[in-house]
């Protein structure tokens, strides 16, 4: 019509305003009024746990249960308290039972490579040790003293005497027999002995048959005489020989007489200091033992017939010592004080800090011997932490604990067993001369293991015994609700740091911010952190700042202070990055319009920082069955999770333009300048905003980022890091200068994790940087393009000139090109009945 002005407009959806968030949403604000108080100075320090009522029932129920198996893993990440929680409930259970036992080892009499173990009652272990100490030394000095007695001494010499009139008697009789016979007996030295032998008379001297025979060569001496005398000789010698063993026989029977009579006068003192012992100590573990003692001493007594006492003369002592320390005359009476527990109060409660199999489960050390060989005995053999813990309760690392060779197994067979074998886990075990076996010790300990969720997953899936010995997991949450209870709580437990270390107290302002700091590290507005070590890290160095500045009261700016100092200590990488894209080295186009390009955003892991960088995606559309060419799966360079994405893009196309024709394209996505390799499918959305702008023909704002996964109906899904990828944009746009144009498209169910800084509100505070929440893909493209993403009518066509429509006709385009194409090349074929694959054959 005429004079009619037709004028192009575009609706306020399409300009993205209607998805935008407002700067009082992008962060959490606490409100000062929400502490009752000041200052710390007039707040009762934390005395408990915040935040972990699941793992506290959970530790609860394994310490009450002492049922086999009931032990305790209490996984989580590190600095959510574990082990300071378990060390906590452990101080507040009621102290019940008895105290631990003592553990001793003693000398076994009829094997001594098989030490005995016995259980005493707290306090016994070293009252017997000191009572055997009092044994040896009574022995030592009354048994010297007996057998000076006159009356002894006159009985037994009687007794040696008569011994040795028999012995005397023998060789009189048999000195004679050999007188007749014409011989001699006389002492031979041989060696370094000296033996009696006969030798024939020759003119009164006794001369050796070696001498005859010489002169019976010459003839000097008659051959019939000397042959004689040979045979005499040897009958002579014979009755020696008998003679030497009856007085052998005699001096053994003197020497048992003796022993028993000394024994006879000793067993009174023996056995009555055994029965001492006995009385002291009716343990059931001790009766075989005083039994077989009071045998042993009475066939070892002469060892107490030293009259040198050594434990009265310390410079005798001191010399012994120096000369053989492991010569111990009197080492089978010892007492091996395993485990003390004289002073304990209650269940033992044992932290051990490096749990290597010698320090769990105890060794049995060895001495290097003069000979060069290794030695041992029973009083070498060291407690572990699990026989100290008996009773009690043990808590370690799990991940230590596996690191360590020998500890797992050896853990295992003790949780089932009940029972600690002790032995020596080292290389030197092949050179001892005596090996050890002691007696298993019974043991009932509960046992804590503070580990990793990983780890626990790790061994329930690959140890079968895992489950049977752990049955209580106590699961530490990284976060917990966020309420006035838990922020209040939280500032108890920041006092409490405080206190605790004698820090400048905090005020309001700066509680504060320690708190928004807390819900900024759960990555949820409606959270609160419950990794207090971290907080407690960023109470310490806000200190630092506050005394630097010679504030008493720690405020705002000094939490800011720590947090700004913290960054700037890890984040050399980011800034390095960051430079190099403020150099266009990476290239990262932040205005303008480009078709089919789209700048992606992804976090980095460095350590513990995680900070995000913007990445160009091109996205490039030719004809062709080849679909959609994933780049960086070709090249080996993408993770599974982002092959679904591609795969789940795929399925999306297919959906929405795929219905009334094939999806005949050749389509390649690639993340540019990345050679490290990309995983997660938070770029899928990113991916379909640059393949529906190459497709439609229609530029996508560079000055905009976005992020999101996706799913097949094309809605869009959330995703993590949003707070480090917006600010890793914000940063390269603020350091070009921000226009007012630019942004992040986020989901918007990560609306509600929004803790940006304090700079990215100001800026879209000012209107220089805008953040949008979608839920659609078309909702992510209109904001991109400023232009409609269109919707299907009845007859399932798209809004004209809509960003859809457009694409779907490049499609329909596509798919008819390459279907003439087709029948093009089917008919140059045919053109002179050959194909042009044989024409070149004949050609050539």
């Amino acid at each position: 019509m005429a004079g009619k002005k037709t004028v192009k407009t575009t609706s306020k959806k399409a300009t993205g305003s209607a998805f935008a968030l407002p700067a009082d949403a992008l962060r959490w604000k606490c409100d000062c009024s929400i502490f009752p108080f000041k200052t710390t100075a007039d707040v009762k320090p934390l005395d408990g746990v915040i935040g972990q009522k699941r793992a506290i029932e959970a530790l609860e129920l394994g310490l009450g249960m002492r049922s086999t198996g009931y032990n305790i893993y209490a996984s989580g990440r590190g600095g959510t308290g574990k082990f300071s929680t378990v060390k906590r409930l452990l101080k507040k259970m009621p102290v019940q039972g008895d105290k631990p036992s003592d553990i001793i080892y003693v000398n076994n009499f009829k094997n001594a490579k098989e030490p005995i173990a016995v259980k005493l009652k707290a306090g016994d272990g070293g009252a017997f040790k000191k009572d055997m100490h009092r044994f040896v030394e009574e022995l030592l000095e009354s048994i010297p003293n007996l057998f000076d007695n006159k009356e002894f001494k006159e009985k037994r010499n009687q007794m040696i005497e008569g011994f040795k009139e028999k012995q005397k008697k023998i060789f009189m009789t048999l000195e004679s027999e050999i007188s007749k016979k014409g011989f001699a007996m006389v002492q031979v030295q041989m060696g370094a002995m000296v033996r009696p032998a006969i030798l024939p008379v020759i003119e009164n001297q006794p001369v050796p048959f070696e001498q005859l025979e010489q002169l019976a060569s010459n003839e000097n001496f008659p051959a019939a005489k000397l042959d004689e005398l040979k045979r005499n000789h040897q009958a002579l010698h014979n009755k020696l020989e008998a003679a030497m063993k009856e007085s052998r026989a005699l001096e053994r029977m003197m020497k048992d007489a003796v022993v028993k009579l000394e024994q006879a006068l000793a067993s009174h003192i023996v056995i009555s200091l055994v029965d001492e012992l006995r009385e002291k100590y009716p343990y059931e573990g001790l009766k075989v033992y005083f039994d077989e003692m009071a045998v042993f001493t009475l066939e070892n007594i002469g060892r107490f017939k030293d009259t040198e006492d050594v434990s009265q003369n310390p410079a005798m002592a001191m010399m012994r010592q120096a000369e053989a320390p492991d010569n111990n005359p009197l080492l089978e009476w010892e007492v091996n004080l395993l485990v003390d527990n004289a002073r304990a109060e209650g269940p033992a409660v044992i932290m051990e800090n490096v749990p290597s199999y010698k320090n769990l489960f105890g060794t049995i050390e060895k001495t290097f011997t003069q000979s060069g060989t290794w030695t041992t005995d029973f009083t070498k053999i060291q407690s572990g932490s699990v026989l100290r813990a008996d009773g009690g309760f043990l808590i370690f690392h799990m991940l230590d604990a596996l690191t360590e060779p020998g500890v797992w197994k050896a853990l295992k067979r003790t949780i089932k067993s009940k029972q600690v074998e002790i032995e020596s886990f080292d290389s030197f075990l092949f050179y001892m001369t005596s090996a050890l076996k002691p007696q298993g010790i019974p043991v009932d300990v509960k046992i804590i293991v503070i580990g990793e969720a990983w780890l626990y997953y790790y061994l329930l899936a690959n140890d079968e015994d895992f489950h049977k010995l752990f049955k209580i997991r106590a699961d530490f949450d990284t976060v917990m609700g966020m309420n006035k209870d838990s922020i209040v709580k939280s500032a108890r437990f920041i006092t409490q740091v405080i206190c605790n270390e004698c820090l400048p107290h905090f005020d309001q302002t700066a509680l504060a911010a320690l708190v928004e700091e807390g819900v900024a590290m759960s990555g949820d507005q409606k959270k609160i952190t419950t990794r207090f070590s971290i907080l407690a890290d960023i109470v310490r160095e806000t200190g630092y700042w506050a005394r630097k500045e010679r504030s008493k009261i720690a405020r705002e700016k000094h939490v800011l202070k720590a947090l700004e100092a913290r960054k700037y200590r890890r984040n050399m990488y980011e800034e390095k990055i960051h430079e190099m894209i403020m150099e266009d080295k990476f290239l990262i186009t932040s205005r303008g319009s480009k078709v089919g390009e789209v700048n992606g955003l992804a976090v980095y892991q460095v350590g513990d920082y995680a900070f995000g960088k913007p990445s160009r995606i091109t996205v490039k559309v030719g004809m062709g069955r080849a679909g959609i060419i994933n780049i960086e799966r070709e090249a080996k360079l993408s993770g599974k999770t982002y092959d679904k994405g591609m795969l789940i893009l795929g399925g999306f196309m297919r959906h929405r333009f795929s219905q009334d024709k094939p999806l005949s394209l050749s389509a390649s996505i690639a993340f540019e300048q990345s050679y490290g390799g990309v995983d997660g499918d938070s770029a899928s959305s990113t991916e379909a905003y640059g393949l529906l702008s190459a497709l439609a023909g229609v530029p996508l704002k560079q000055s905009i980022a976005v992020t999101g996964s996706m799913n097949q109906n094309g809605e869009i899904q959330p995703i993590g890091g949003v707070n480090e990828k917006i600010e890793g944009f914000f940063q390269v746009c603020k350091g070009r200068r921000l226009t007012g144009k630019q942004g992040v498209i986020i989901p918007v169910q990560n609306a509600g994790e929004l803790m940006l800084s304090h700079e990215v509100l100001q800026a879209v505070k000012k209107n220089r940087f805008h953040i949008w929440a979608v839920s659609t893909v078309d909702q992510g493209m209109e904001i991109l393009t400023g232009k409609s993403a269109g919707e299907r009518d009845a007859k399932g066509r798209w809004t004209k000139g809509s960003i859809n429509d457009l694409a779907d006709k490049r499609l329909m385009k596509l798919a008819k090109d390459i279907q003439e194409f087709g029948k093009d090349k089917k008919n140059s074929e045919n053109s002179d009945g050959k194909t042009s694959k044989e024409k070149v054959k004949k050609k050539a």
